[in-house]
C-alpha cells in the first residue's frame, strides 16, 4: 500500500552519475545498520544490482526516454516487504519519490509518526530542488514577518500559483506557535511549504489584505495548488494535548492530498520496468525473426550448391550445414535464455499486480464488515469532549421531532435515527450542571472552580473578573464579575454560557 508519493522539480546541475551517487550515499549513510547493502562498489554503471534477495537496490536505465529509476527493496522476517523508488526523468528534469509497503490488515490500524523520506533533506542539502514559484523548498520553516506579510496575503487571494501545499500557521493568542513547526516543516519536507507567522501583531494588516479570509490566533490553513479545491482550516484551542493532536491532523492531511495526485507511469519502478520489457520483447521478437530467415537462406544455399558439387565437396558442405545449424542453435539459445529472463520480469510484475489486487480486496472487506452507513461527515472542527458533535446532532433532531407530525414519514425516518444512535441526552446533563453550579452565585468557591474545570471552562483572573474560556477556544468566552450583584446574577452567567458555548 502507498504511504507517500511526491514529484519534484530538480535543477540542471544533477547529472545521471549525480543522482546513482546520492542514492547510494542514502543508502549507505543510514543510521540503522540493517537497511545497509554490504559490498557495494560502483563502477559507473546505469544499470546493476546490489544485495540479496531480502534486501536489494536495483539501477535501471531507459535510454530512449532519458530516465533512471532505483528500486531498493527490504523484506521483513514477518514477510512484509517495503519498496522505496527513486525515478529520475532527465528530459522533464523531475523525480518521483514512492515509498510503500506490502499489505497487512493491520497496517490500517497503525497511527505511525509519518516523515518524509531523508533522501529528500539530501536533495535539499545539496541544492538539486527548484524553487516552487517564489517559495524554496525547505526542511525548516518560513518566517512571515512584516515585510512579508504581502506573500502570504497573495497565496491566500490565489495570486501565486504554487505546486506544493502551502500550510499557514498562525500565532496563537499569546503570540506563541500553536504547534512545534520545526517538526512539522521537517516531517512535511518536499511535499508541503510551511510559513509561520512570527507575530500576531500582523493580524490586521494580513486581514485587510485578503478580506478576512486568513487564518488567526493559532488556527492553521491548507492552500492547495488546485484552487477548485479551495482550503482546510483547523482551529487551535487551548488545551492539552491539542497541539499533537492538530501537528498529526495537519501532517496526515497534506500526505493524503500528496498520494493521492496522479503520477505518469513513466515516474514509477513498474512503469519504467514495464516501458523497458516492451522494447526488449520487440527487440527480441526481430532479431529472432533476423535470424530465422537468415538460417533458411544458408539452407537453401547449401542445398543448391550440394547438388552440384562431389562426394568430398558434399562432404565438406556437409561439415559447414553442421556448424551453420549449431550456430544458428547457439543463437536461438541465447533468446530463449532472454525471453526465460523476460518471463522472469513479467511474473514479477504480474505478484506486484496480485499485491495491490489482495489490497483493494482487503480494503474493500473492511468496508462492507461494517454494518452501519454513515449518514453524515465530519467537517474541520474538533470535538472538546468524546461524542459531543454525534450530540448536538441528535439533540437537533430530537428538537425536529417535537414539531413533527408523528403519523408522518419524516417523523418516522428521524426517530429511527435517534434510537439507532445511543442518544444518551449529554446536552442536557451538561445544561443541568451549569444552572446547578451558578445557582444562587455569589462568588468563586474551590468547589465551584473545580467543577466548571470539569465542564471544560479554564478560568483565569482579569482584575474584578474572571474570564471564562471554553476547552480553550477563544471563540466562545466570557466574563464574570467575581462577587454577584443580585440573586439573578448566576442564572443570567447560565443563560450566556449555555447559549454560546454548549
Amino acid at each position: 500500500m502507498l504511504l507517500f508519493s511526491t514529484l519534484l522539480d530538480i535543477n540542471n546541475s544533477m547529472t545521471k552519475d549525480d543522482f546513482i551517487k546520492l542514492v547510494l550515499e542514502w543508502n549507505q549513510g543510514s543510521p540503522h545498520e540493517n537497511n545497509i547493502i554490504k559490498g557495494i562498489e560502483w563502477r559507473g554503471e546505469h544499470n546493476v544490482r546490489y544485495g540479496n534477495d531480502n534486501l536489494w537496490l536495483d539501477i535501471e536505465e531507459y535510454s530512449n526516454q532519458n530516465i533512471i529509476a532505483v528500486r531498493y527493496e527490504k523484506k521483513e522476517e514477518d514477510g512484509v516487504i517495503w519498496d522505496t523508488d527513486y525515478v529520475m526523468n532527465f528530459n522533464t528534469m523531475k523525480m518521483a519519490i514512492r515509498l510503500d509497503r506490502s499489505y497487512l490488515e493491520e497496517a490500517l490500524l497503525i497511527d505511525a509518526k509519518f516523515s518524509t523520506p531523508h533522501f529528500i533533506t539530501l536533495l535539499i542539502e545539496r541544492g538539486y530542488l527548484k524553487e516552487d514559484e517564489c517559495l524554496p523548498i525547505l526542511r525548516t520553516p518560513i518566517i512571515i514577518d512584516s515585510e512579508k506579510v504581502g506573500m502570504i496575503a497573495d497565496i491566500i487571494n490565489g495570486k501565486i500559483r504554487h505546486k506544493l501545499p502551502v500550510v499557514f500557521i498562525s500565532k496563537t493568542f499569546y503570540d506563541e506557535d500553536p504547534v512545534n513547526v520545526y517538526v512539522l516543516a521537517g516531517r512535511l519536507k518536499g511535499v508541503a511549504h510551511v510559513l509561520v507567522q512570527q507575530s500576531n501583531c500582523t493580524n490586521s494588516s494580513l486581514k485587510s489584505m485578503c478580506d478576512g479570509k486568513n487564518e488567526y490566533y493559532g488556527a492553521i490553513g491548507i492552500y492547495y495548488a488546485n484552487q477548485a479545491m479551495g482550503h482546510r482550516r483547523y482551529l487551535y484551542r487551548n488545551s492539552v494535548g491539542m497541539d499533537s493532536l492538530l501537528l498529526e491532523r495537519v501532517i496526515r492531511v497534506v500526505i493524503q492530498y500528496s498520494n493521492a495526485q496522479m503520477v505518469d507511469p513513466l515516474y514509477t519502478w513498474q512503469g519504467v520496468n514495464n516501458a523497458l520489457l516492451r522494447e526488449q520483447l520487440s527487440s527480441q521478437k526481430r532479431e529472432r525473426a533476423q535470424a530465422e530467415e537468415e538460417r533458411r537462406e544458408a539452407l537453401y544455399e547449401l542445398l543448391a550448391l550440394k547438388a552440384n558439387l562431389d562426394k568430398t565437396q558434399e562432404n565438406m558442405q556437409q561439415k559447414a550445414l553442421e556448424n551453420a545449424k549449431a550456430e544458428a542453435d547457439k543463437i536461438l539459445d541465447g533468446f530463449e535464455e532472454d525471453l526465460a529472463r523476460l518471463q522472469n520480469q513479467i511474473e514479477s510484475l504480474t505478484r506486484t499486480n496480485d499485491a495491490l489486487t489482495y489490497e483493494n480486496q482487503g480494503l474493500r472487506a473492511k468496508m462492507d464488515s461494517v454494518d452501519n452507513i454513515p449518514i453524515l461527515y465530519l467537517g474541520d472542527e474538533e470535538e472538546f469532549y468524546h461524542g459531543e458533535i454525534k450530540e448536538m446532532i441528535l439533540d437537533a433532531i430530537d428538537e425536529k421531532l417535537k414539531k413533527i407530525n408523528e403519523k408522518s414519514r419524516r417523523f418516522d425516518v428521524l426517530n429511527d435515527i435517534l434510537e439507532s444512535n445511543d442518544y444518551q441526552k449529554i446536552g442536557e446533563q451538561r445544561e443541568k450542571a451549569i444552572k446547578s453550579v451558578f445557582r444562587d452565585y455569589r462568588t468563586m468557591s474551590n468547589v465551584m472552580r473545580q467543577q466548571l474545570q470539569e465542564l471544560g471552562l479554564e478560568i483565569t483572573e482579569e482584575g474584578k473578573h474572571y474570564r471564562l474560556i471554553y476547552f480553550g477556544d477563544e471563540r466562545y468566552k466570557t466574563t464574570i464579575a467575581k462577587t454577584g450583584s443580585d440573586r439573578r446574577e448566576g442564572k443570567n452567567i447560565a443563560a450566556v454560557i449555555l447559549k454560546s458555548m454548549m
